[in-house]
């Protein structure tokens, strides 16, 4: 058994710890952590991630964060708004989604912003004033199913559309996480207890978003089991299995653990039996309750439910970000799939990545474009093993060298970036609330 010790200058605070030796073991009874204060975490971090995992080596460090900086100013000029122009209350900040359209804001990108925002502090000095003002945007937002829920969109005027207020499971999962990070970066000591709403979050995800009969992430809070359809189907961008992990070590709730098991008996499932040669995981999953399958066709959003799309394109980020972080072989063995078949798609050259393919590796119609939604995600998932190394480099120089694209591409790209940059932490290696044996 191995014991992490969480040590002073980890977490630059002063702890009060007991610990006990016996039998060449040491265990670690309790930590006691006074407020904190100031910035724990500023970035650039340069977190070492699992050994034998990689970084893009043919540019310096210095020059890896200030790619992302420069990128950081360019998405927070574009995207991050005061809502004071739309009608929120004073203070409110939120991730603009349309530039022109009726549609300004969606939970997904509250939770990305929220994660930006606390992952650049110290880069940058208004960082908390954006994570609290994104904060209460979504506070002034509740889900009409439970208040510590988002309502998935807002539109002009900064109101919820009657028929649009039930939440989104992946900007929930995004917010309760990123209420953890900020609690670990700033403490939570001051007008918002981020550990107090992070844990209210993850309670409301567990009681309205998992389905307590196959331990499956549900679509949102809006799915009843009346519709098995639905009550029955999952996302897999919402296979944010490092964020499970995460509330496991935060709320001590042990259900986090069936869901993270389920999810990754999920992944195994779709890449042996319906992605064998690719790996690639479907936009939508049905069927849990008896054979998990591909969605079909207009489950839910459109004709590709059931392949590679808009959706799944995100999870080699959240895949890789798993193997990164927790060095758990079963996110290697899932990364290691989609590394060999788009290497071997495009030649090893990232230029030729397209936007969407079906399970088997072909390409969906009218997909002959290069866009860093579908980019920037496979960057961290090539970052899983060293054979990937030049890869890796010619991934990194095409994502730099692309202009601005839209909301979700930039966002995602600088997610992927602060990834690639060895800049995204866990809060389990630094929160004050964490407790554990491994």
């Amino acid at each position: 058994m191995k014991t992490d010790v969480i040590t002073m200058s980890r977490l630059r605070t002063p702890y009060i710890t007991i610990v006990l030796s016996f039998f060449g073991f040491s265990l670690l009874l309790f930590a006691v952590c006074p407020a904190r204060a100031g910035i724990q975490r500023p970035f650039p971090q340069h977190v070492a991630y699992t050994p034998g995992t990689i970084k893009p080596n043919h540019v310096t460090q210095t020059q890896l964060d200030n790619a992302v900086t420069a990128f950081y100013i360019a998405w927070k000029t574009q995207y991050l708004k005061t809502g004071d122009s739309e009608g929120c209350q004073p203070g409110r900040y939120y991730v603009r989604f349309s530039p022109s359209g009726p549609t300004i804001a969606v939970s997904e990108g509250q939770g990305y912003g929220m994660i930006i925002t606390t992952l650049m502090a110290g880069y940058d000095s208004n960082a908390k004033t954006y994570f609290d003002g994104l904060y209460w945007y979504y506070k002034d937002h509740p889900s009409q199913n439970h208040p510590y829920l988002m309502a998935w969109k807002q539109v002009t005027g900064c109101v919820t559309p009657a028929d649009e207020n039930g939440s989104a499971t992946d900007g929930d999962m995004d917010i309760a996480y990123a209420l953890l990070l900020a609690d670990a970066q700033w403490g939570s000591a001051g007008a918002i207890n981020y550990r107090q709403e992070a844990l209210n979050v993850m309670q409301a995800i567990m009681a309205q978003e998992i389905n307590p009969n196959t331990w499956s992430i549900m679509l949102g809070d809006w799915v009843e089991a009346t519709e098995p359809t639905y009550y029955y189907g999952t996302r897999t961008s919402d296979f944010m299995l490092n964020h499970l992990r995460s509330y496991q070590a935060a709320s001590g709730d042990a259900r986090w653990g069936q869901v993270l098991a389920t999810t990754y008996n999920l992944i195994h499932a779709m890449q042996t039996t319906y992605s064998p040669p690719t790996g690639l995981l479907p936009d939508f999953i049905q069927n849990l309750n008896s054979t998990p399958q591909p969605a079909a066709s207009s489950y839910l959003e459109g004709p590709y439910d059931g392949h590679y799309y808009y959706n799944a394109c995100r999870d080699p980020w959240r895949i890789g970000v798993e193997y990164l972080l927790s060095a758990d072989s079963r996110a290697k063995a899932a990364a290691d799939a989609i590394n060999t078949w788009i290497r071997n798609k495009t030649g090893n050259n990232p230029a030729n990545i397209r936007a969407g393919y079906y399970l088997n590796g072909a390409d969906l119609p009218d997909n002959d474009y290069t866009t860093m939604a579908f980019v920037a995600p496979l960057g961290v998932g090539a970052m899983v093993d060293a054979s990937n190394q030049a890869w890796l480099n010619s991934l990194w120089n095409l994502v730099v060298s692309q202009a601005l694209e839209g909301y979700y591409e930039d966002t995602l790209k600088l997610l992927a970036m602060l990834v690639m940059s060895g800049n995204w932490w866990t809060p389990s290696a630094s929160s004050s609330y964490l407790l554990w044996m491994k």
